[in-house]
């Protein structure tokens, strides 16, 4: 791919990103009752999504595992945020999210790939 649809898919992964992110929050708000919980569940589900990511996955990643590794991790945050869509009533909307991420990742990973961007 190359300019508009380059620039528009790499959008979109952000925003999948931050939305997954979002997702992993609200459900760790309503996965307990008691506030204190709620809100440590709702800081550190996110969080650890984050740091797995950051650590594995991202385009400056500290530690470079090889592509199984990083689309390892990009399936488990994802996959993570549509079962907690799922979990919070929205089947449907979590099979969306699923498909839409594992369509992005792959078109992303060829594309980067074809650009040298990847090993």
């Amino acid at each position: 791919m190359k300019g508009a649809p380059r620039m528009i898919n790499e959008l979109l992964a952000f925003v999948l990103e931050v939305v997954a992110l979002g997702l992993l929050a609200r459900w760790g708000w309503g996965a307990v009752e008691p506030t204190p919980l709620r809100l440590l569940l709702a800081v550190a589900v996110p969080g650890a999504a984050a740091a797995l990511w950051g650590l594995f996955a991202a385009p400056k990643a500290r530690i470079r595992v090889p592509l199984p590794g990083v689309l390892a991790v990009k399936a488990l945050v994802f996959g993570a945020a549509a079962l907690a869509l799922a979990d919070l009533g929205h089947g449907t909307a979590g099979v969306v999210f699923a498909v839409v991420a594992a369509g992005n990742t792959a078109l992303a990973t060829v594309d980067r790939r074809a650009a040298g961007r990847l090993g």
